[in-house]
């Protein structure tokens, strides 16, 4: 024998709840939303980024420094700087 499939449809309360249900979460979505476009959330979110970033390239996994990373950066900003010294003492 085959069991009767259920066809009963819900009752008016169920489907007003589910769609209080629905347009609540809808409002959170959309509230999340806004505020995750804000310009200031946004740049927030970019600085932490380059923070971390920045922390995977000069760091290794023991929060030391990386040298063979920050020696020649070390360098540049050095050579840089005497460069530009140089050229205003030419002036």
């Amino acid at each position: 024998m085959t069991e009767p499939t259920s066809t009963a449809q819900p009752s008016i309360a169920q489907l007003e709840a589910d769609i209080a249900a629905r347009r609540a979460r809808l409002a959170d979505t959309l509230a999340e939303l806004n505020y995750r476009r804000q310009p200031k959330v946004i740049i927030e979110r970019q600085k932490q980024s380059l923070h971390r970033r920045f922390s995977a390239a000069t760091q290794d996994e023991y929060g030391e420094v990386r040298m063979e990373v920050v020696g020649p950066l070390a360098l540049a900003a050095v050579v840089l700087i005497a460069w530009g010294i140089r050229r205003q003492g030419r002036r």
